[in-house]
């Protein structure tokens, strides 16, 4: 049975808890002794402890890893750094937000914006003394990192085009409003007693977690709404889906789906990628019951003692979809139980380009190569985009496939908006190859501590060679999905796409194949620890397949699909 205040015990028939759960009771709602340990000017990093709470808090201890062998030789010890992540729900910046974030990332961070797969912003390369200011300048935005890492539920994401249509609208209110649901409350009085010069928020109501309690989620939960007609969110991956259902163009509710995830771990065979499940159809006034629901049937149920099975689509899959909808209903939800309608997914839109905003205004989609807005070179787009939001007040959105999108440009004004684009060597999507459009990478190497190989720094090379194999094969428009991870854990979703590209150590790749460009299908694995210069020769060969087989307009990954595993396996390892 449900209780609002959960805490797990350990008990001698139970299995030990991880150690993070410690931490977690131990560290009085979120507080632990961060404020001392940032305080204090000796130490350059974290204990383990509050390791594990600064992630709830928005951030990563990490390490500059391309340090490592300068330092090593000094006989200096490791460089130490921090991530700051934003929690942007359905990706919303206004002009002025946008333009201080850009000011924080030159001021205290690497000077670069890294857009990430779910709809938010980071800073990379913060330095430690510099965490509380980039943090205070964060809030006096309006904006917050509270609840961007942690085992909470993190940033809630919706399709970002500013469309006017009745669709769009109702599924950005309802993110919106599924966010501030599921914001932690003591965590809020902990995150301002830290990083606000310990302002005492004046609630007795937030020394307490009524949804979460005291131990939180036994690991993070992610939530996306989507439509029919463009999954840009990439529903299935997350562990809570509202699939919004229409009748004669009308919003009526959301078909709920539950248990997507994509991390794995190599030695533990039971741990893998698995798609969301549909569970019910919902009414607008149950979106916020259902999300509450669902997160306080993880809390009870979810695994608190191995981290690697933590997740919500563990519960769906070890109980079956039957056994999890009874639990849901009888336990959780007390709604009617509906049957999902009848909704497939049938496309994806990266809303790249010029738009009409339906109220006389265009939004531009402009492509953001692995999320990085950085000047480098000709390419000066974190000047180019400043310069543009400056000059014409445009909100800012961000896009899951880690693009932005211009909201708010007078029809007057697209010349000059042009013209920035180029004075700025901002390339127009239409002039971009598809396979780049359609290609993500995950931060990897130098950041991140988990990853084994490259990713965001070695993808645009796989990518400029797909470019030419693709482009030969008359294959050039193909809207085929590359992504690339540094480790397994799967940050840019590499096992949806139609071709995933995962790190297995040193510059070799798990090569997966047969996915769905619109996130309906996982692929599969072709072939373990491949040097990443053999990796488009080998698929050159299942290109050239395809292009001489395929059914119509068949899509690439529909293809390996249909002509079956083995035959992909062959062509690629022959």
């Amino acid at each position: 049975m449900s209780t609002e205040t959960a805490t797990p015990t350990e008990t001698a028939t139970e299995p030990k808890l991880s150690p993070v759960e410690g931490h977690k009771i131990e560290g009085k709602f979120l507080r632990g002794t961060l404020a001392e340990e940032f305080a204090d000017a000796s130490l350059d990093h974290l204990s383990e402890a509050n390791k594990s709470l600064i992630k709830f808090h928005g951030s990563y201890q990490q390490e500059d890893r391309d340090a490592r062998k300068t330092r090593g030789k000094a006989g200096v010890g490791k460089a130490y750094m921090f991530m700051i992540r934003l929690k942007l729900p359905g990706g919303k910046l206004t002009a002025d937000q946008y333009l201080a974030m850009d000011d924080l990332c030159g001021k205290y961070g690497n000077s670069t914006l890294r857009i990430t797969t779910r709809q938010s912003f980071q800073f990379h390369g913060v330095m430690k003394a510099s965490m509380k200011p980039l943090l205070q300048g964060v809030n006096k935005t309006l904006l917050t990192t509270l609840g961007g890492c942690g085992d909470v539920n993190r940033n809630v994401l919706a399709c970002p085009a500013p469309i006017g249509d009745a669709v769009h609208k109702q599924q950005m209110d309802d993110c919106l409003r599924v966010a501030a649901a599921l914001t932690p409350k003591a965590g809020k009085q902990a995150y301002h007693e830290v990083w606000l010069d310990g302002e005492k928020l004046p609630n007795p109501e937030l020394d307490e977690e009524p949804l979460y309690g005291a131990t939180y989620l036994p690991r993070k939960f992610k939530i996306a709404f989507a439509m029919p007609d463009d999954n840009c969110t990439d529903i299935l991956a997350n562990c809570l889906g509202y699939l919004a259902i229409t009748e004669n163009g009308k919003p009526i509710g959301y078909n709920l789906y539950a248990g997507g995830g994509q991390g794995q771990t190599n030695s533990k065979p039971d741990t893998y990628p698995l798609l969301a499940q549909p569970i019910g159809f919902i009414h607008f006034d149950e979106v916020v019951p259902a999300a509450e629901a669902m997160v306080k049937l993880f809390r009870d149920h979810g695994n608190r003692s191995d981290r690697k099975r933590a997740r919500l689509k563990y519960v769906v899959h070890d109980l079956g979809v039957e056994k999890f909808r009874d639990l849901f209903y009888g336990d959780y939800f007390k709604h009617p139980r509906r049957e999902p309608r009848h909704a497939p997914i049938t496309g994806l839109d990266l809303h790249l380009g010029w738009n009409g905003m339906g109220d006389g205004k265009w939004f531009l989609g402009v492509s953001v190569e692995n999320g990085r807005i950085k000047d480098e070179g000709g390419l000066r787009l974190r000047a180019g985009l400043r310069e543009i939001v400056s000059r014409f007040k445009l909100d800012v959105r961000l896009t899951t496939q880690q693009d932005v999108l211009l909201c708010g440009v007078a029809s007057a004004d697209k010349p000059a908006v042009d013209a920035l684009l180029a004075e700025y060597g901002i390339p127009r999507e239409s002039s971009l190859p598809m396979v780049q459009k359609w290609s993500m990478a995950c931060p990897a190497i130098p950041t991140c501590s988990l990853a084994i190989t490259e990713s965001e720094r070695s993808l645009p090379g796989v990518v400029r060679q797909l470019e030419t194999v693709l482009t030969d094969l008359g294959l050039g428009g193909e809207p085929i999905s590359v992504r690339m991870t540094g480790c397994p854990n799967g940050c840019a979703r590499p096992y949806q796409s139609e071709i995933g590209l995962v790190g297995r150590g040193g510059t070799k790749y798990t090569v997966y194949i047969g996915g769905d460009s619109f996130g309906r299908r996982l692929n599969a694995e072709v072939q373990d620890s491949v040097p990443i210069e053999q990796i488009v020769p080998r698929l050159s060969k299942v290109f050239a397949a395809f292009k001489a087989e395929r059914a119509g307009d068949e899509l690439f990954g529909s293809y390996c699909e249909r002509v079956g595993l083995d035959k992909v396996k062959s062509l690629f390892t022959a």
